[in-house]
């Protein structure tokens, strides 16, 4: 037997994948991790108490436009290398607008404020425990991601892992802004993106072990 009757052979009696299937699947994953996340926020942390005034103004938006856009970013990232043609991975430069937007406005920040107020601004009150947050926040959704990954055939094992933490990560710092009260465009560039790095780099690590199939 040759190796395209042999190819014929063993897709004689395969149903053709229906389409969005790729897409529906990283969805369930990412909708279930995310719940869990937003459970979580709620009951461990709490939701801040002025959220209602605060998505009036314009520092939660900002998070939010970031963590939103770095989300779908990577989420388009992930779709890709769910599927085992995935050698030319396109809309990669994406990543990068919504990082250099955020530090476009913490520049303006720095410059309207005065040095001595820098620091403050930088650190804010929970500059030590906003990485660490976001990374366990990102944990279910990381592991509903991979859930998705299972039925799937990627074959770039660990960029599929990395862009399975980096959307767990972003979309994790998105759950966060319903308690985080931080509201300097540096604080969230820093440790927020700290936070998503940490989900990106945890993903690159045990993305080969976790999606080998």
């Amino acid at each position: 037997m040759n190796t395209d009757d042999l190819i014929n052979s063993l897709s004689a009696d395969v149903a053709p994948v229906r389409r969005g299937t790729v897409g529906r699947r990283i969805a369930l994953g990412l909708a279930v991790g995310a719940l869990i996340s937003g459970a979580w926020v709620v009951l461990r942390f709490g939701v801040r108490p002025d959220l209602g005034v605060a998505m009036q103004g314009f520092p939660f938006w900002m998070k939010w436009a970031y963590t939103i856009s770095l989300s779908l970013a990577a989420l388009f990232m992930t779709a890709q290398l769910a599927r085992p043609d995935s050698q030319r991975l396109r809309g990669l430069w994406l990543i990068a607008i919504p990082a250099v937007l955020l530090a476009a406005v913490g520049a303006t920040e720095l410059i309207r404020t005065p040095q001595t107020e820098w620091l403050a601004m930088w650190l804010g009150h929970s500059w030590q425990q906003c990485p660490w947050r976001v990374l366990g926040l990102a944990m279910p959704i990381f592991a509903g991601l991979l859930w998705s990954f299972r039925r799937l055939a990627p074959t770039r094992l660990r960029a599929a892992g990395a862009a399975a933490g980096l959307a767990a990560g972003a979309f994790a710092a998105t759950v966060y802004c319903l308690h985080c009260p931080e509201v300097s465009a540096i604080f969230v560039l820093t440790w927020y993106s700290l936070g998503i790095l940490l989900a990106t780099a945890l993903g690159a690590l045990i993305g080969p072990r976790l999606l080998r199939w």
